[in-house]
């Protein structure tokens, strides 16, 4: 029997089923259909290949690279300093929505454009929408209050044609808005998501990575955002409950014109703020969807204003089998 340790990649048991990711990132499939990821791939001392997790630059190019194999993403690039969001996370969140539209199509997650999802706060990256599209051909509108953002977002898809039919952006133009201004009158989704702004100030973001980089086993004085991250994209007053909870108000105003609102929520001890929000504002149903990936476990909160006999008539009016 050998000793050399395996290369084979770990298989991720807590993803999601549908996930591609679940059996980890094979470099050397990766490295031939992106030039970009060879330079930052190394060997560790257990004979695996690897990069750098704590480089951004390094994060950026297996981005490019895996979305480039399994979405169909030939071209993608960020602004320096713009979030880049680890994928396998971001794949799992919609996945996981997606089964909760199944639950009105007996159990099978619904697939083509007919099914329209609000990205709020899209980013430069663009991720959700480009998975989305890719995996099950949904419609998304894209909304961020950056201009920069939305800049790079509409370069990402005049460089990959084929995604133009499937995605729209807009830009929210108030600050205090979040829906308004992006649903527009007598229009549906069947979905919103949002991966909100987890910190109250960069300081709690910085203070949040070195704890991060020190469990890692990494340095203790590297504070460097490896995903990067702007202002709007890392923290707001308030962190992410004033922020959701804000989400949660101005969803009720636009409630019969969406089946179902969700949120990725960070830190547990959020929820019991978040679920009283939900029942100020009568939602009428709650679900809390629990993400783990490696050491961080994540929340989907999803809520709707809909009975189930709307969410039914929703289906008839709105999707066509």
């Amino acid at each position: 029997m050998s000793d050399k340790p395996s290369t084979k990649p770990e298989i991720k048991e807590n993803m999601h089923p549908r996930n591609s990711h679940k059996a980890g990132y094979d470099f050397k499939a990766l490295c031939k259909i992106s030039d970009k990821l060879k330079p930052f791939v190394t060997k560790t001392e257990q004979g695996t290949e690897s990069i750098d997790f704590s480089d951004p630059n390094a994060v950026k190019a297996l981005n490019g690279a895996l979305l480039k194999q399994y979405y169909g993403v030939d071209s993608w690039d960020i602004p320096e300093g713009y979030l880049c969001p680890p994928i396998p996370g971001r794949a799992d969140y919609l996945h996981y929505i997606a089964d909760l539209l199944g639950e009105l199509n007996g159990g099978k997650a619904p697939r083509g454009k007919k099914i329209k999802v609000l990205d709020i706060g899209t980013g430069a990256n663009l991720v959700y929408p480009l998975i989305g599209s890719a995996i099950y051909d949904w419609s998304f509108v894209g909304a961020d209050i950056d201009a920069q953002a939305i800049r790079s977002a509409k370069d990402i898809i005049s460089a990959n044609p084929k995604f133009q039919n499937n995605i729209l952006l807009r830009q929210q133009a108030n600050k205090a808005n979040i829906f308004k201004g992006i649903v527009k009158d007598g229009e549906g989704f069947d979905l919103t998501m949002c991966n909100p702004p987890f910190h109250a100030s960069a300081q709690e973001a910085q203070i949040s990575t070195a704890t991060k980089w020190k469990k890692l086993g990494l340095e203790a004085q590297k504070t460097a955002l490896n995903f990067g991250g702007q202002k709007a994209e890392l923290w707001t007053p308030g962190g992410e409950i004033a922020f959701i909870r804000k989400m949660v108000e101005q969803s009720a105003l636009v409630a019969k014109q969406v089946l179902w609102f969700t949120t990725l929520v960070s830190k547990k001890d959020s929820l019991p703020l978040i679920n009283k929000a939900l029942h100020g504002h009568k939602a009428l149903e709650v679900k809390t969807i629990t993400m783990t990936h490696g050491q961080k476990t994540s929340r989907i909160v999803a809520w709707t204003f809909q009975t189930p006999e709307e969410q039914q008539a929703w289906k008839k009016d709105f999707w066509v089998d």
